[in-house]
């Protein structure tokens, strides 16, 4: 991969790892207690302009970097899923990845993919 790709990569992969975890603010906030339940809407509202403008750079700067590819894209966006939801979630509402339940569901989608 030449050097100019591979930053197109690693700038497609921040990207994306921020707009990830907007998109956890986005949809989760509403949970995190009284004061931001209430301004949960807000914070969506907020954050909705900057979660497209992440996704459509992260969209854009990867697409030539993976061999012009939608679906290289497309894993690259959910593999960042995976890296940041499990850890906002651990971190801000103390929930493991590691229970039968979401195990088995995690082992599932790798045979549907």
């Amino acid at each position: 991969m030449d050097p100019l790709a591979l930053k197109n990569l690693i700038i497609s992969f921040i990207l994306f790892t921020c707009m990830h975890a907007c998109v956890w603010w986005s949809t989760n906030a509403q949970f995190m207690g009284e004061s931001l339940k209430d301004k949960s809407l807000e914070i969506s509202l907020a954050l909705s302009v900057p979660i497209t403008l992440f996704a459509y750079y992260a969209a854009r700067y990867s697409y030539g970097s993976l061999g012009e590819s939608l679906w290289a894209i497309r894993f690259i966006g959910f593999g960042t899923s995976y890296l940041i939801f499990p850890l906002f979630t651990w971190a801000f509402f103390g929930e493991s990845m590691f229970t039968l339940k979401t195990t088995i569901c995690i082992f599932l989608s790798f045979l549907i993919v």
